[in-house]
């Protein structure tokens, strides 16, 4: 096997997000003699027309490892510091991947929003990710970054101006314009196909805590119905990312010790606006079925690049305490799906290879693996905005 090689291996660099990553990594990073990437895949010559296609130089080399293909795989995983895959639904192309980089203590990032299968990998690698010194971190786009650090970002807000932190976070998303691709329909898909096999998988996606060990919280608001949220004038929806966000969400607060409280409440819904009209827009999303039928999205489709460049996201955190509040939100200028997630992603690995963290080996969430680290990378580089709105 080669020695190591590489900060980062894009693996899935021909696929629809893999390419808007390696895009990416190359504007922001292609002149950069401090980082050395390659990129990665099942066919050479799909990635070969991607290097053509962006014009990337000759010194990012190819790979070609196939995710069934256990000595690829493991070649692969051994000549880098971190691999960043694209390559879903996880639950049916990662099982290789993810065992090579715990056995051979090598750090992962993925954009992984499939709770059975994290559920599954965290029983089985954490405490083997810890003893190896693998950092394996889930969920490294919008679901669920903005989330995940918005409610980190908010808590220590409060921790710092109000000596602790608070044991009610609502999250709100303002604004969403956006499209899904493919691959988010089908990793849902492989998903819901698994939890309806198997009635363990099933009580993983109804229970909140399912990815926080064997720690049961408090009850959670219901979020599965639209209601009109009075304080802020506005109807509210069941948000179709919830489901994944607030598992991570309470996983983070298990491992930094419950830094938001034994007793933390939180729950995400997007806002529609008021009146009849707001109503009707929230009874709407709470039916929307478009990524489970015969007319979601196929693998390889996705928002084209003037949507993608034309999307945006605005997400409100509301934290409370008694009749003590703070506001901050998580914002930016791109498609959050696909503009903003290749970003994230990239920044991820990124602050894995190249930054002084002290994190230790095992299963992650992005705040507690990466934290002020991470959203200080977001911030300059990725276009994200982090803003205290109400003190």
């Amino acid at each position: 096997m080669e020695s190591e090689q590489f900060d980062i291996i894009i693996y899935g660099a021909s696929g629809y997000t893999g390419k808007l990553v390696t895009q990416y990594m190359l504007e922001q990073y292609g002149n950069n003699d401090e980082v050395s990437w390659a990129i990665a895949g099942r066919n050479a010559t799909k990635l070969e027309a991607v290097k053509t296609e962006l014009g990337i130089a000759d010194r990012v080399p190819i790979i070609v490892a196939d995710s069934d293909d256990n000595n690829a795989i493991e070649a692969m995983v051994v000549s880098t510091k971190v691999v960043l895959t694209t390559v879903g639904p996880y639950q049916l192309y990662g099982n290789t991947l993810i065992d090579n980089c715990v056995k051979h203590g090598k750090d992962y990032v993925d954009l992984c929003g499939e709770p059975t299968w994290m559920r599954q990998k965290i029983d089985a690698y954490h405490d083997k990710a810890h003893a190896t010194g693998a950092r394996i971190v889930f969920s490294c786009g919008f679901d669920s970054i903005p989330f995940d650090l918005g409610v980190f970002f908010i808590q220590e807000h409060a921790q710092q101006f109000s000596g602790k932190p608070f044991p009610r976070v609502k999250c709100r998303v303002r604004a969403m314009n956006g499209k899904f691709s493919g691959g988010t329909a089908a990793s849902l898909q492989a998903t819901m196909r698994a939890a309806m096999q198997d009635k363990t998988l099933l009580g993983y996606l109804r229970d909140p805590f399912s990815l926080a060990g064997d720690f049961t919280g408090p009850e959670q608001p219901p979020a599965d119905k639209p209601y009109l949220d009075e304080s802020l004038n506005s109807w509210a929806a069941p948000f179709i990312m919830a489901t994944i966000n607030t598992k991570n969400i309470h996983r983070t607060n298990a491992l930094l010790d419950h830094l938001y409280g034994k007793d933390f409440v939180y729950d995400e819904m997007i806002l529609t606006g008021p009146g009849e009209q707001g109503k009707a827009v929230a009874n709407f999303v709470a039916n929307d079925k478009s990524l489970s039928g015969d007319s979601a999205p196929k693998p390889g489709e996705g928002p084209t690049k003037e949507e993608r460049e034309n999307g945006s996201y605005d997400i409100m955190f509301i934290a409370e305490n008694g009749d003590k509040q703070y506001i901050a939100s998580v914002s930016a200028e791109l498609d959050p799906g696909y503009g903003s997630t290749s970003r994230m992603i990239a920044e991820s690995a990124l602050c894995l290879a190249k930054d002084n963290l002290a994190t230790l080996g095992g299963v992650y969430t992005p705040a507690p693996a990466m934290g002020f680290a991470l959203i200080e990378r977001l911030k300059h580089n990725a276009g994200l905005r982090f803003t205290i709105e109400k003190d």
